[in-house]
């Protein structure tokens, strides 16, 4: 999928990219495996803002994507690639033998006609889904479940990958996106190739309404508000923040602060933190 530049009609205009979609097949979704969904513009119950820079946007209908590939044995058919508003990748249509329809997030490389299924006797190749005991190392993955049965959590957006570096008994280490590596259960499922639409994050928004359209709200710095309203406000013209380091709103440091427990019980599945830390 390739990256269109815009003539410079307007200076919101000027520096604005967008995609051509021309991995795109079919235009409208199918309607059986389509939701209503609500946004509450990051109020919770009690109509507090629980979530800051949340509001407005398209309205939207949720595709139902399915995550955890059980049915096996049963090859599916790709009848088109399509785009899903609620995510960066591309989704992909499969028809199932026994007629049953379900959406996928489509790997890159995957195409109409193409044929895809899950379970043990699967092939190794992209679009494919079979649990991680069952895959060579070295293969490249996206859909990755962190527990059994509950659906794929890792590497779903748009150009990610996980790999399968090696196995330490029952479990596979698998080096995520964020350079982590950690360790999964060899039964948790995952399906072949890396997600498609890589260039996605090439793409440049351009002018303040085009995030407005995705649903969010402007952010405000905290060194032009009051003294009541953030840690960083008040004084006599530009100011400085009045503290050694940058504080959020409720007075936490924020700059170069670890927010992960290092007593999650998580911390032990993982051998190399991201980043290298």
């Amino acid at each position: 999928m390739a990256i269109i530049k815009y003539k410079p009609t307007t200076n919101g205009r000027r520096n604005m990219t967008g995609s051509d979609f021309s991995e795109i097949t079919k235009t409208t979704p199918e309607k059986t495996l389509l939701e209503s969904q609500s946004h509450t513009a990051g109020r919770n119950s009690y109509g507090h803002i629980t979530v800051r820079h949340r509001g407005g946007g398209h309205k939207q209908k949720y595709r139902v994507i399915d995550f955890k590939r059980i049915k096996d044995g049963v090859k599916a058919t790709v009848k088109s690639i399509e785009y899903d508003p609620n995510r960066t990748a591309n989704i992909a249509l499969l028809h199932y033998s026994d007629g049953v329809k379900s959406y996928i997030l489509a790997p890159k490389g995957l195409e109409v006609g193409q044929i895809v299924e899950s379970g043990k006797d699967a092939d190794i190749k992209p679009g494919n889904a079979l649990a991680l005991a069952d895959i060579p190392v070295g293969t490249v993955l996206h859909n990755v479940e962190l527990k059994p049965g509950k659906g794929g959590q890792l590497g779903r957006s748009a150009g990610t990958s996980v790999q399968l570096l090696g196995r330490d008994g029952k479990y596979s280490l698998l080096r995520l996106p964020s350079g982590e590596v950690r360790m999964i259960l060899s039964t948790c499922r995952a399906t072949v190739g890396s997600i498609g639409n890589e260039q996605h994050e090439l793409i440049k928004i351009g002018k303040a309404g085009r995030k407005r359209w995705l649903g969010m709200r402007p952010t405000v710095r905290g060194s032009v508000m009051n003294p009541n309203d953030h840690p960083h406000g008040g004084g006599e013209g530009k100011a400085p923040i009045g503290h050694p380091s940058p504080m959020s709103p409720w007075g936490k440091k924020t700059l170069g602060k670890k927010t992960r427990s290092s007593h999650a019980k998580s911390e032990r599945l993982i051998i190399r933190h991201r980043k290298g830390k």
